[in-house]
């Protein structure tokens, strides 16, 4: 509020504490979800049934299940939706996928995506496997933590709960596989050719804290395998490089938002002919274009570049990595009906309770 305040020079910015009072104002079209992902689903699903149109940050929702109620609204409402999986709009990730979709590197045979370590907190060491349970605190002034919990389980309020270190907690996200797994799936199926489906296997092991106050994995390393047999490897730094690599059978394709290499290397140089495959482009560049893009669709009707359901599939893969991880099995899983075969506990695990009152 203070930030926006200061760009347009004045105090007209308002502010609530209830994310329900901002969606009944009439004079709003669209909102911009960038809450905790325990959040995502609720505040989502209040403002499409209220008709607005959403840009919704990545992952999509909290679980599988949440994802899918967010997808079925957004069609039955005919909202507007933009998922911030912005890697979309920016030019390189875009030829990147451009050269494998038009098999520059030949047909592709496996895909490696690396999502950086976990526990990225500030003055916390990459190493740390935990953190250590941490004492019961006064919540601060002006906070209304409450609130912030909303649909989550009760919680006594301790600094390191809540932001930026939320995400480290399964209560309210999925750690850094859901993070930034969100944004590289996401790149990894727009050159794969996959935002429509998802894998039909997923296995993988993952360290997970055994005690303290953060519970999610903090390495990672699982496999997808596709129904055409292509397997896509997921991974915390120490299995795979940082971004996503597809590989093929005459080279492979790396890229990061530092850029693409390739091999052979003068691949990099090459043009997208007119005849080829050639990706959706929103208007602008890097991030601006991917905001630009949703407000153009706003006003045309039109699908952005990343709507719903492909967040809901991007980020699909990664709540299944994270219940193979935890359950320490392999999940058979039916991308048609999103449904784990034959496992009741892990089908369980496509969803989460809510806290009274709140529910979808």
């Amino acid at each position: 509020m203070k930030e926006i305040n200061a760009h347009e020079g004045n105090n007209d910015c308002a502010e609530y504490n209830d994310s329900r009072e901002l969606i009944c104002r009439r004079d709003i079209d669209t909102l911009c979800i960038s809450v905790p992902d325990h959040w995502h689903a609720a505040i989502s699903l209040e403002g499409i049934r209220a008709g607005k149109d959403i840009y919704g940050e990545k992952p999509l929702a909290l679980t599988i299940a949440q994802g899918r109620v967010i997808v079925d609204e957004v069609n039955r409402y005919n909202c507007i939706w933009q998922t911030g999986s912005w890697q979309r709009s920016t030019d390189h990730f875009r030829f990147a996928c451009e050269l494998v979709r038009n098999e520059r590197i030949g047909r592709l045979r496996r895909v490696e995506v690396g999502i950086g370590p976990g526990f990225k907190s500030p003055g916390i060491k990459e190493t740390m496997y935990r953190i250590d349970p941490q004492p019961v605190m006064p919540v601060p002034d002006g906070f209304d933590y409450e609130m912030w919990l909303g649909p989550a389980p009760a919680a006594a309020y301790t600094e390191k709960r809540c932001h930026w270190n939320f995400r480290w907690i399964l209560d309210y996200s999925g750690g850094q596989v859901t993070d930034w797994g969100a944004h590289h799936v996401d790149i990894a199926h727009w050159g794969m050719n996959s935002d429509d489906t998802g894998p039909v296997e997923v296995v993988g092991k993952g360290v997970f804290p055994a005690d303290g106050l953060w519970d999610a994995a903090v390495t990672y390393d699982f496999e997808c395998t596709y129904n055409n047999g292509l397997v896509m490897r997921v991974a915390s730094n120490n299995h795979c490089k940082q971004g996503v690599r597809f590989i093929g059978e005459n080279g492979w394709v790396h890229v990061t938002r530092g850029g693409v290499t390739t091999h052979p290397a003068d691949l990099r140089k090459t043009k997208i002919g007119p005849d080829e495959i050639h990706l959706p482009r929103p208007a602008g560049d890097h991030r601006q274009g991917h905001r630009r893009d949703f407000l153009d669709c706003v006003k045309t009707r039109k699908t952005t570049i990343t709507p719903a359901d492909i967040g809901h599939r991007s980020a699909t893969v990664c709540h299944l990595g994270n219940i193979a991880m935890i359950l320490g099995r392999r999940v058979r899983w039916n991308p048609k009906r999103e449904r784990v075969i034959n496992d009741p506990s892990a089908n369980r695990m496509l969803d989460r309770a809510m806290r009274s009152p709140w529910r979808l």
